[in-house]
């Protein structure tokens, strides 16, 4: 089957025959006018040789192109004729006839490619020419862009762009052609840059030798302004045809006479190899006019140029794609980094380039010939063709990319007169499409380029005022410095200034559009991955660069500031940039969160790799682009060797192409991964923040020293010298150095100093730092004149240069006769530079020729000539290249003597640019950016109305508080919160309007979202933020616009224990005076007047936004979530809720009650890590209570929360100590203030107590609680050691500061602060409690501590005992506790019972620590409840507060308070508790207490022995040297039994009968008890003395009026019982020494009561009793002595003696025998009963050894008859009142019964060793001043009788004594 391709090519043949047929020239049809034409000639054969074969593939390519190539070349054809054949060609190209994998192939593109571009044709009128010339432009687009194309030599591809262009920059054509020319060349420049990396770059020599040929101008325009002297021939007249040769034929006339073209046809040139360029003809066209008609077309130049952009962008899409056809490697960004990674070496490659897809087609045998061309890369491209042309056709490769690019950028300068805008704007347009195609770096002659001209061209487009050519330039930059600023370091800096002078200009006719694009520019550089960090650590880490980064960073934030109010793009588009910084750190802070670790380890290897030129490898952009565009538009791309559609785009046909690809298998030789060259400032490529800080700090002060230097070198020096950057004594060469390197110095004062005479070393040592080794002498002399401006003096002038000659001749091998010589031809050069160049100069001579010059310098070399040609060269040179003075020129010299400054130092290591990863200085920069940025933002924010750019603004404080948070940066994220807290309108807004001004105010509320967010969020380094955030709740709080769970907190007297912190208003001080109101009513307006009728709807859905906003703020979490913050931020938020006490301006109460609870709360949140914070919370409370001087809600809340706390806290060991510690803060409070809230503490200790008690263990925490207890039930007056004195003169100093807090010493003196801390008081006591000799005499023996200095002097006493005191000392002798009871409030005192019973009830929780506490509380409260509460009913109206009081808020009086409680608050119950509620449960209440306490102590009494055994049993083992626990009697008595005994006696004298009975039955049980019977003579004494005498004392008041009969029951069942004990343990008592003493004070009670009753039932019972007790005692022998003469004993006189003063008979009744009468008292019984005192005096302390007189006594004999002995009582109202009086107040109450020292050890018989001296001192001091009565009995001077009776006051005398003390006290 024949080929179809076949009917292809003779379809074409006949369609263009044809053509040539119709035209008039071949008017005869004979065959023979075929065979005469060559062209229809040569169709013919073509038609025989296609009837020959079956496929198109059999014959040459050449064979079947050859006909229509030559009408194509043909100038007698016409254009229609010759678009035809054009038309044939592109077809065929187009279906692929033409094989790539041909031999022939190269050959017949190259001749294809001449011929298109050396097309002729007859010109007819212009339209048809121009579509002739559109489809030239075809062809050659289809040419180069289907696979084939790659057979294309440098020179074709250079000539068929030269077409085009020509095409594009002929004024003449049609707008479309030139439009339809730009398209082509965008795709075909996309598609030779698309395959720069499949080129290598050439060996230097051959690419100097290719490039010669290549050379492209774009019709006549010269590459530069230097060549404009080239000579153009005139344009002919004639329309004329451009002939192969370059030569110019007239065309036939005959074909002109219709042609019409007025402007000619465009003549496409090819300047072959043999045309040297001068010789080049021009195109036809001047170039002067061409720029008129230009520039009219800049209008629609605008319009297009964004089709063009369009046509040339890439997807970015497809951008990371990953290269279609996987098996290849390719250069793109991946490959570069392979290739580098292997290095192979020319040998291993193989000779042959095989190829997937296109294998050239080469026996294995072929023998490599001569002539083969062998690239630098070793690849070998092996001549295909029959050598016809006796030369290989080498496909394109880098020669002719670089002589485009060379073309594009001379397109592109501005100073080029030929250049106009529009082939400017297509030079930047073709360059842009270059640059984001090819990853230019890595070809150094492009790099080249780049670095030089493009930039510089670039540069100066920025100064043009024409936009799209700014625009351009811009858009081409980005692209540059994206791919290439690692080269590019001071263009890059000279860039950026550009663009920050257009930003900043002041001129008028500054389009605002510039400097829009300008910013636009910057945000798209700043957006570049590290772009920022790269240009912070390479310019303001570089000693010698701007600041670029700081600087900008100040412009864009001022630029961020609208100077009118009104917000424009600019304003935007500086934030914009800001934030991009922020952006990109915030993303890294993200990602090392994410992955902290395998971050660091990538990073490195990233960083290598990308160093050297690779560094943005631009995938991003460019190189893959639109890799996957085809599989994206659903087409499949055929390969190469498939027939290929025509192509969609250059790039895409540059990823398919295969052939002359020299990238295939091979890889640079020089890929070896070369370190990264690390610029000499920095120690490694990844300097620290601080090296990098000093190298800031050190370039201020080299900036300032440069400054200086610029006034006066010397001083400049000096300075640098003194910061010791540089060494004193001055070093020549480090000096010389640094002028030669800081590009800042003034050339002027450089010239000056180092050609000073005293500075001749350093002239030297300057010279020396350049190298002239290998420059010729002129270039030598113009790299050393750059350096600095040479002084106009002519020694100095002839010193400089005479330095500079003999350096130069040295390091250059002396070329001269001598030096002189070289001095001499340096100097001619300078003068042939003035004489060239100056003005001034030149206006007088004419300019020197070469052959003055020359004979000029003759015969100085040595008496020779120097080198002519050198000579020539050196005139050539300077003549052509002015040597620029530095600060001499200006304009355009000035320019380029700046540009090569600049290109020089780029040059030198300084140029060195430094690439790191992203982020890898984020810290630095957020330190210079913050500022700022949060400034910026909150403008924005502020001025803004537009929702999006709000959401932009919170956006990025949201991100500034993430990295903040990241590196910790507080003061960053403090200043961010105090910034939004101001947005949210919550603190400037009064609290009335707040919830409608919040709730309509969007703005506000996205700020209090943000707020609230950043601090759930990064808590952690709030510090002084959370001031404001506090106060923001706190108005939110006064707005009640809190949820509801904020602000109800626990109570504990509540029923449902809640309390809202929110208060009613009391009505009462509503009603202000009527005339106010009806002011009011006048001033205020409508509206507000509805407002005070009731919310309007607009307020009240605002106030219904406000609260669901709070709500989703959700500012509870701030409180929950405290306990993951750092400690740190925890003080500070404490700190900040402390701050809020009630003061005249800012607080009220309610808000600081607000503020404790919030902090309460908070502190039981962290109660992990309480143990940080206590002592701060602790002082706050203290400063709360104790400074409190009268109750008020705060209070109120302060003391629950302390309870509160210690409920929480006591779980944990760690602090429960403390908490029970600061309890005593409630002791120390005022006691009226303390009785105020006694009920909260009462309901709360309770709590406590339930809850906890089982984790208080020590003796101290007990006795705080109890004294608590005891205080608040009881209304004990607190202890003295806790009452803060008021001898302390700054009361008011309240808690430390926060300094003090952390070192806090108990060793202060507490004067100094206006409270004694818990450590204080608990030391103190701690240490009082050491048992201790009875014989100390100073007040720490008591237990107390003292506060206050004052106190402690007056409280010392004197150690003589001069001068006795009465200390608060428990009278053991007496049933009440002497403590002094207040008021107290009865339902405290019913709750404070109910806590002991608890403790009591329950074994576990009654300790050795407590016991005695409890029991001693105990008492108290049996005598606060005694006769139903008796103390309170009497003043009870007085007293009784109304608590509600406390509990609603009064009204504040100032006005601006007033305002702002204007709202009540919702109702809530109140806690009043009304009194005639309390009057009526009194006597049913306080009944039960009372017997509840009996219960209690007959608990206690009872299990007593088993619970002290158990302790003993438990503490056996623990054989500590510490205070063991003894279970025996005597302890059990001191300690336990005779205070409980007290007790109940002490409720056997209450008022209410069945309470006395039922004590009275308790009583009798508790005594009759089996475990008493253990007990000793003399604790039983004791229990006659301490308990059974005072409660008979007591009895006989007139205790109950109303119940007389009651009453005499009581008595007589008390006497009963005294005289059941007495019988019962009358065994162990007869062995007291003052058994006597006892049994007479026993006949005394009988006595009294026989007296006592109004009945007869005394009468008749006691009697009995008597008889029973002396029966009982005379069986005993009692009463017998063997000794006395009557056989009865003392004893029996002295009873009988007792006995007659009131029953006279009763002796007569019971023993009938005669009564003895008494004789002279003998001397003997005093001295037998003095006896037993004898062991006393050295045992008993020294006071008590005072009792001397006892031998004295007897002689003074005592009257039986006597009616009121000693031993009388006096009268019951004296001894009641006195009993029962309170100790004066003044006295502080004592808070436990001292226990008997276990360290005496004496007789038990001295049991008066447990008592101070201080109460036996009166006593004793009285009697030796002799003020016994004279009929003192002997046996009472006993000094242990004195101790036993002493509560029933055996001398009258001291008494009064006794009492005149007390006053001293007060």
């Amino acid at each position: 089957m024949v080929d179809k391709n076949i009917y292809i090519v003779q379809g074409e043949i006949i369609t263009v025959v044809s053509a040539i047929k119709r035209n008039s020239r071949w008017n005869t049809h004979t065959p023979l006018d075929e065979e005469q034409d060559p062209l229809l000639n040569s169709f013919s054969h073509l038609k025989e040789t296609l009837n020959n074969i079956k496929e198109l593939s059999d014959v040459e390519p050449n064979v079947f192109l050859r006909p229509f190539l030559e009408v194509v070349r043909s100038e007698d054809t016409t254009g229609p004729i010759t678009g035809l054949a054009l038309t044939s060609v592109n077809k065929f190209l187009s279906y692929g006839l033409i094989d790539a994998n041909h031999e022939a192939a190269a050959e017949a593109i190259e001749n294809m490619a001449d011929a298109v571009t050396h097309a002729r044709f007859v010109g007819t009128d212009p339209a048809s020419d121009e579509v002739v010339l559109m489809k030239i432009l075809q062809v050659l687009r289809t040419l180069l862009l289907t696979p084939v194309g790659a057979h294309l030599t440098n020179e074709s591809v250079c000539e068929i762009m030269q077409s085009c262009f020509r095409i594009c920059f002929e004024v003449r054509l049609s707008e479309l052609l030139r439009k339809s020319a730009e398209h082509t060349l965008v795709d075909m420049v996309q598609l030779l840059f698309s395959r720069l990396p499949q080129f290598k770059e050439e060996a230097k020599s051959f690419v100097g030798a290719n490039m010669k040929k290549l050379k492209m101008r774009a019709g006549g325009m010269s590459e530069s302004s230097k060549w404009k002297k080239q000579k153009r021939l005139p344009r002919p007249p004639h329309h004329m045809v451009r002939s192969a040769s370059g030569g110019l034929e007239q065309a036939p006339p005959a074909t002109l006479s219709n042609n019409n073209l007025t402007g000619g046809v465009l003549f496409i040139e090819q300047v072959s190899l043999s045309v040297p360029d001068s010789m080049a003809s021009s195109m036809s066209s001047p170039t002067d006019s061409g720029l008129d008609t230009c520039s009219k077309a800049t209008s629609r130049e605008d319009l297009t140029d964004l089709d063009q952009s369009s046509s040339v962008a890439t997807t970015p899409g497809t951008a990371t794609s990953p290269s279609t056809e996987p098996g290849r490697l390719d250069a793109q960004s991946e490959g570069r980094q392979v290739d580098r990674a292997q290095s192979a070496s020319v040998e291993s490659i193989p000779e042959v380039l095989e190829d997937r897809d296109s294998v050239t087609e080469q026996s294995d045998s072929a023998s490599i010939h001569d002539m083969d061309y062998v690239n630098p890369r070793g690849v070998r491209f092996t001549p295909q063709q029959t050598q016809r042309d006796g030369a290989a056709l080498i496909p394109y490769g880098l020669p002719c990319l670089r002589e485009l690019f060379r073309f594009l950028i001379s397109l592109t300068n501005p100073h080029d007169r030929h250049n106009t805008d529009a082939m400017m704007h297509m030079g930047l347009q073709l360059l842009t499409v270059a640059l984001e195609a090819a990853h230019i770096a890595p070809y150094q002659s492009l790099l080249g380029l780049v670095k030089d001209e493009l930039c510089r061209h670039l540069f100066q487009l920025l100064n043009v005022d024409r936009m799209n050519l700014c625009t351009a330039s811009i858009r081409a930059c980005f692209l540059l410095f994206e791919s290439m600023r690692g080269h590019l370091k001071f263009q890059l800096e000279m860039y950026l200034k550009r663009l920050m002078d257009i930003i900043t200009s002041e001129n008028m006719k500054m389009p605002y559009e510039m400097k829009e694009m300008a910013l636009e520019a910057l945000v798209q550089l700043w957006r570049i991955p590290s772009f920022v960090t790269e240009l912070y650590i390479n310019h303001d880490c570089d000693f010698y660069c701007s600041n670029l980064f700081e600087d900008l960073t100040k412009l864009l934030s001022k630029n961020a500031f609208p100077v009118s109010g009104q917000l424009y793009t600019t304003h935007l588009l500086s934030l914009e940039a800001l934030l991009t910084v922020i952006d990109s750190t915030e993303a890294h802070c993200q990602a090392k969160v994410l992955n902290s670790t395998a971050q660091q380890d990538q990073s490195a290897e990233i960083m290598l790799a990308e160093r050297e030129g690779s560094t943005n490898d631009r995938g991003d952009t460019t190189t893959e682009a639109g890799r996957q565009v085809n599989s994206a538009n659903g087409q499949n791309v055929p390969e190469a060797d498939s027939v290929p559609l025509p192509p969609t785009s250059g790039h895409l046909m540059a990823e398919k192409m295969r052939l002359g690809r020299q990238d295939q298998e091979e890889t640079e030789p020089s890929a070896e991964k070369k370190e990264p060259t690390k610029p000499q400032r920095f120690s490694s490529c990844l300097p620290d923040s601080q090296e990098l800080l000093d190298i800031r700090n050190k370039k201020k002060l080299l900036n300032s020293g440069t400054e200086q230097f610029n006034q006066k070198p010397k001083k400049g020096i000096q300075f640098l010298q003194e910061k010791g950057l540089l060494s004193s004594p001055m070093d020549n060469n480090e000096v010389a150095q640094w002028l030669r390197e800081n590009p800042r110095l003034d050339k002027k004062q450089i010239g000056e100093f180092i050609s000073d005479r005293k500075h001749m070393e350093l002239l030297d040592s300057f010279v020396n730092t350049f190298t002239f080794q290998g420059l010729r002498i002129d270039e030598a002399l113009r790299l050393y004149l750059e350096a600095f401006r040479l002084p106009g003096e002519a020694p100095v002038i002839h010193r400089l240069l005479e330095t500079f000659t003999d350096t130069w001749h040295k390091v250059n091998g002396s070329p001269f006769m001598t030096n002189d010589a070289g001095f001499a031809l340096a100097y001619a050069v300078i003068m042939l530079n003035t004489d060239q160049h100056n003005n001034n100069v030149r206006k007088q001579n004419i300019p020197m020729t070469v052959e003055q010059f020359k004979k000029n310098l003759k015969g100085v070399n040595g008496n020779t000539d120097f080198d002519q040609d050198m000579l020539e060269d050196i005139y050539n040179a300077i003549k052509n290249d002015e040597i620029v003075m530095p600060d001499e020129q200006s304009g355009l010299v000035k320019e380029n003597y700046v540009w090569s400054v600049l290109l020089h130092r780029g040059a030198t290591s300084e140029g060195v640019f430094l690439h790191v990863p992203a982020g890898s200085y984020d810290h630095d920069l957020f330190t210079m950016t913050w500022g700022p940025t949060i400034a910026a933002l909150s403008y924005v924010f502020d001025k803004s109305l537009d929702d999006a750019i709000i959401q932009k603004a919170i956006a990025g404080f949201r991100k500034c508080a993430m990295i903040s948070a990241h590196y910790g940066f507080s003061d960053v994220f403090d200043n961010l919160i105090i910034s939004l807290c101001k947005f949210t309108t919550l603190s400037s807004e009064s609290a009335e309007n707040l919830p409608t001004v919040f709730g309509s105010n969007g703005k506000a509320q996205v700020a209090a979202k943000t707020v609230f967010h950043l601090a759930h969020r990064h808590g952690d380094i709030l510090r002084e933020g959370w001031k404001n955030i506090m106060d923001s709740m706190l108005q939110l709080f006064r707005a009640e616009l809190l949820p509801k769970a904020m602000v109800e907190v626990e109570d504990f007297v509540e029923p449902n224990g809640k309390i809202s912190l929110q208060r009613e208003e009391t009505p009462s001080n509503r009603g202000e005076s009527a005339v106010l109101s009806f002011v009011n009513w006048l001033t205020l307006s409508g509206a507000e007047q509805s407002g005070l009728r009731g919310p309007s709807t607009e307020n009240q859905e605002a106030k219904q936004a406000a609260m669901l906003c709070i709500k989703q703020c959700d500012p509870e979490k701030l409180i929950t979530e405290s306990k993951f913050l750092q400690l740190e931020s925890l003080q500070e938020l404490m700190k900040a809720l402390i701050s809020v006490t009630p003061d005249e301006e800012t607080y009220d109460e309610e808000d600081a009650a607000f503020c404790l609870e919030m902090l309460l709360r908070i502190v039981m949140e962290n109660r992990d890590r309480v143990s940080c914070v206590w002592q701060t919370v602790r002082d706050h409370l203290c400063h709360l209570c104790v400074q409190a001087t009268e109750s008020c809600f705060l209070v109120e809340r302060a003391v629950v929360g302390l309870i509160r706390l210690a409920i929480r806290l006591l779980r944990r060991e760690d602090i429960s100590s403390q908490v029970l510690l600061s309890l005593r803060l409630l002791l120390m409070m005022k006691p009226h203030v303390l009785a105020r809230v006694s009920r909260e503490v009462a309901y709360g200790l309770h709590e406590l107590l339930k809850t906890n008690a089982a984790n208080i263990h020590c003796t101290d925490d007990w006795f705080t609680l109890f004294s608590l207890i005891e205080c608040i039930g009881a209304g004990i007056k607190p202890p003295a050691s806790f009452q803060v004195t008021s001898t302390s003169p700054d009361i008011d100093t309240g808690a430390q500061s926060d300094s003090e807090l952390s070192s806090h010493h108990h060793s202060e003196v507490s004067l100094d602060r206006g409270y004694t801390s818990d450590s204080e008081v608990y030391t103190e006591h701690g240490k009082s409690r050491m048992p201790r000799s009875v014989t100390d005499v100073d007040v720490a023996s008591s237990g107390w501590l003292v506060v206050g200095k004052d106190d402690l002097d007056i409280n010392k006493v004197p150690a003589s005992g001069s001068k006795p005191l009465l200390n608060p000392l428990v009278n053991q002798y007496s049933l009440t506790l002497g403590q002094d009871m207040g008021f107290h409030d009865t339902k405290s005192l019913i709750k404070c019972v109910e806590s002991l019973s608890f403790i009591v009830r329950d074994a576990a929780h009654v300790t050795p620590e407590n016991f005695e506490l409890c029991v001693k509380a105990i008492r108290v409260f049996v005598e606060a409840s005694l006769n139903g509460g008796y103390r309170t009913h009497e003043k009870k109206k007085n007293h009784k507060y109304d608590s509600q009081k406390s509990r609603v808020r009064r009204k504040p009086r100032e006005k601006e308070g007033a305002s702002r409680r204007a709202k009540a608050s919702s109702q809530r119950p109140s806690r009043s508790h009304s009194d005639d509620e309390e009057d009526e449960g009194v006597p049913a209440s306080y009944h039960t207490v009372s017997l509840q306490l009996l219960d209690l102590m007959h608990t206690l009494h009872t299990r007593a022995a088993s619970i002290y055994s158990s302790w003993a049993q438990e503490q056996r083992h623990l054989e500590v040297a510490g205070k063991k626990i003894e279970a025996d009697s005597q302890t059990l008595w001191t300690s336990c039994w005779c205070p409980l005994l007290q007790g109940i006696a002490w409720l056997c004298c209450d008022a209410r009968r069945q309470v006395r009975m039922q004590a009275l039955t308790y009583l009798q049980r508790a005594l009759l008890v089996h475990d008493l019977q253990t007990l000793d003579a003399v604790e039983w004494e004791s229990c006659f003395n301490k308990v059974l005498f005072p409660l008979l004392t007591k009895l006989l008041d007139n205790i109950s009026p109303a119940d007389v009969g009651g009453m005499e029951e009581t008595r007589m069942r008390a006497c009963t019982l005294l005289s059941k004990v007495f019988l019962q343990h009358l065994s162990p008592l007869l062995s007291l020494p003052t058994f006597a003493a006892l049994w007479l004070t026993i006949l005394d009670f009988m006595d009294k009561y026989m007296h006592a009753g109004s009945s007869d039932l005394l009468l008749e019972a006691i009697p009995e009793s008597l008889k029973n007790m002396l029966l009982v005692m005379d069986t005993a022998g009692i009463f017998h002595s063997v000794d006395s003469r009557t056989g009865y004993s003392d004893l029996w006189e002295i009873t009988w003696e007792r006995i007659n003063c009131f029953l006279p008979n009763l002796r007569e009744e019971l023993f009938k025998q005669t009564v003895i009468p008494q004789p002279d008292p003998a001397p003997s019984p005093p001295v037998e009963l003095a006896q037993p005192a004898a062991p006393s005096p050295p045992a008993s302390p020294p006071p008590a050894q005072a009792p001397s007189p006892v031998p004295a006594a007897p002689t003074e004999p005592k009257t039986s008859s006597r009616p009121a002995s000693p031993q009388d009582p006096p009268p019951p109202s004296a001894n009641g009142t006195d009993r029962s009086s309170p100790v004066p107040p003044s006295t502080p109450p004592m808070p436990t019964p001292v226990k008997m020292s276990p360290q005496i050890s004496t007789p038990l018989s001295h049991s008066h060793m447990s008592q101070s001296p201080l109460i036996l001192q009166p006593l004793a001091s009285h009697l030796q001043v002799g003020g016994v009565p004279p009929m003192s009995l002997p046996i009472i001077l006993n000094p242990a009788l004195i101790e036993a009776s002493s509560p029933v006051p055996l001398l009258p005398a001291p008494r009064p004594t006794d009492l005149s003390d007390t006053p001293e006290v007060k």
